[in-house]
Formats: structure tokens, C-alpha cells, sequence
């Protein structure tokens, strides 16, 4: 359990860290030029610039995250269903990232594969914190 709850830190900060980081630029410049993503990639979404989806980037897969791995650290005990919720949302945000922007990109893999890890990761931390 020592392990899988390591690896759920370790994911859950990095979702953190580059949620936070690619949403407040997001936020402080809409046009997606601070991370060279230009902003006709949101054509088939119902958004103009990327303001929106930077706040819920930095809240849903930032804030929570963080979050998440607090309760996790602190041993909360709702931290397992935490962990699982968090990776729910990570794969629900690429599932509709890919569905806006009509195209599958390396970072979608990686992220929503994150995505999966943590919700099987708390499954199996809720197996074992049960015990």
C-alpha cells in the first residue's frame, strides 16, 4: 500500500504543478501564446480564448489535485476515493479536450493514461485502507 500511495503523491503533485503552472498562464494571456498553443485549436469549442478553460484547468486539475494529495499525505480518511475522483476528473477534462479540439495529441495520452492510473490507484488504496 506504502507504494501505491507514493505513486498517487507523485502523480497527483505533477498534475498539480502543470495544471497550475499551463492555467495561470491560460488566465494572465488568452491567446495561448506563453505555451505556444494557438488559440484555432479552440474552434470546434464554445470558447473564443482560453481564459475559461485555464480557470477550470487550474482549479479542477490544479487546486484539486493539490488537494487531493493533501488528504492523501495527511492520511484524511476519504483520501482513496479522493485519489480516484481526482483521476476522474483528469480523464474526464482530456475526454473533452480531445472532443473540442478534434485531434489526439501525445500530451492527451499521457495525462489521460494519469487519468486511469489514479483511479485504479485509489481503488486499491480504498482495498487496502479498508483492511
Amino acid at each position: 500500500m506504502k507504494t501505491a500511495r507514493i505513486i498517487a503523491l507523485t502523480l497527483l503533485f505533477f498534475v498539480a504543478l502543470s495544471s497550475l503552472v499551463a492555467g495561470y498562464l491560460f488566465i494572465t494571456d488568452p491567446s495561448g501564446a506563453a505555451l505556444h498553443i494557438p488559440v484555432r485549436w479552440l474552434l470546434h469549442s464554445p470558447f473564443d480564448d482560453f481564459f475559461i478553460p485555464g480557470i477550470i484547468l487550474f482549479i479542477v486539475n490544479g487546486v484539486l489535485s493539490l488537494l487531493a494529495a493533501a488528504c492523501t499525505i495527511w492520511r484524511i480518511r476519504t483520501y482513496p476515493r479522493m485519489v480516484s475522483l481526482q483521476g476522474i476528473l483528469l480523464t474526464g477534462w482530456i475526454v473533452v479536450q480531445i472532443i473540442m479540439l478534434q485531434q489526439l495529441l501525445l500530451l492527451h495520452l499521457i495525462y489521460g493514461g494519469i487519468g486511469i492510473l489514479l483511479f485504479i490507484l485509489g481503488i486499491k488504496l480504498k482495498s487496502n485502507h479498508h483492511r
